[in-house]
């Protein structure tokens, strides 16, 4: 079996790594892998409680791992900068695994208003990225990764109505949000490298995975652990994002994501994106109404 896997993993001793939405599904499998090999593991969890009974399941099978809870709602802009200040005070931190997203909810808004599946998916990484980018940049060779989904491939920006104030059709939504996830790692991957700043921005996607994502699935859910037989376990869709996180020759700008079934499973390698998550236009204005709608600027205005 080629490509990345858990297996190649390198040794993350002396290493302090964030993953979101750690206490189930990849992020979870993300962290106990992680804290397999040695890292500082701090899950960003919504519900603290959660956070606590995740880290419990994972000392049954690593028993000294090095994990603490992180407070983090990404529907709220104001838990979003108070676990950046948490985060921040940490000796070191070496990646944030932006991993945690909604998929397919009924219309809901997070505190500040947005539609929650914008807010949840992008905004709030966008976000706690920009507020932790000073925190990455002082451990030098830091990483940034933003998992998206293969679902970006027929995402738009919905310009006239970024919010849903007129319209909401969740899948559609959805898979905007996705591309949202893959200009904002072509924009700040490209601004890090004018800015001189030792931070890599790093995509990458599960393939497709029976999770707790899914929850808002509807008549499809049930479905989900007979298409798990022939496509992503939780613990395999975890890969890409660890091969963003850890592996050595991992450049970049990349974008990771399964080998076999059209992307959809298997072991992690390069990946393909569409042609609209690389258009410079489209990621330099997209980033300038995430950093207008939360109020937070990553302060990389100077590599326009």
């Amino acid at each position: 079996m080629t490509g990345f896997t858990a297996r190649d993993v390198p040794d993350q001793s002396g290493r302090c790594i964030i993953v979101t939405g750690a206490n189930t599904g990849i992020g979870f499998e993300e962290a106990k892998v992680l804290a397999r090999r040695g890292a500082r593991v701090l899950l960003g969890c919504r519900d603290p409680g959660k956070g606590e009974a995740a880290i419990a399941r994972i000392r049954k099978t690593v028993p000294d791992a090095d994990c603490a809870v992180l407070p983090l709602d990404l529907a709220d802009i104001e838990s979003i900068r108070a676990a950046a200040e948490i985060a921040s005070a940490e000796p070191r931190i070496d990646v944030l695994l932006n991993n945690a997203g909604v998929m397919y909810p009924p219309l809901r808004r997070t505190a500040q208003g947005f539609e929650l599946q914008l807010g949840v998916n992008h905004l709030g990484p966008f976000a706690f990225t920009a507020l932790m980018l000073p925190k990455l940049a002082e451990a030098g060779g830091a990483r940034v990764v933003v998992t998206s989904s293969l679902a970006h491939w027929s995402g738009r920006i919905p310009w006239e109505d970024l919010n849903a104030e007129r319209r909401y059709r969740r899948t559609q939504r959805y898979s905007d949000s996705k591309l949202m996830n893959m200009l904002f790692v072509y924009e700040l991957d490209r601004r890090l490298r004018i800015a001189g700043i030792p931070v890599s921005a790093i995509g990458c996607h599960p393939g497709v995975a029976a999770t707790d994502l899914g929850r808002h699935s509807g008549l499809l859910r049930p479905l989900f652990p007979i298409v798990g037989l022939f496509l992503n376990s939780p613990a395999a869709a975890a890969w890409p994002g660890l091969q963003a996180a850890t592996d050595l020759l991992a450049s970049p700008g990349s974008y990771y994501g399964p080998q076999q079934l059209g992307g959809s499973r298997g072991p992690s390698g390069p990946a393909k994106r569409s042609d609209a998550a690389s258009n410079p236009e489209t990621a330099r204005r997209l980033w300038d109404i995430s950093a207008e709608m939360t109020g937070i600027d990553p302060e990389l205005s100077g590599a326009v």
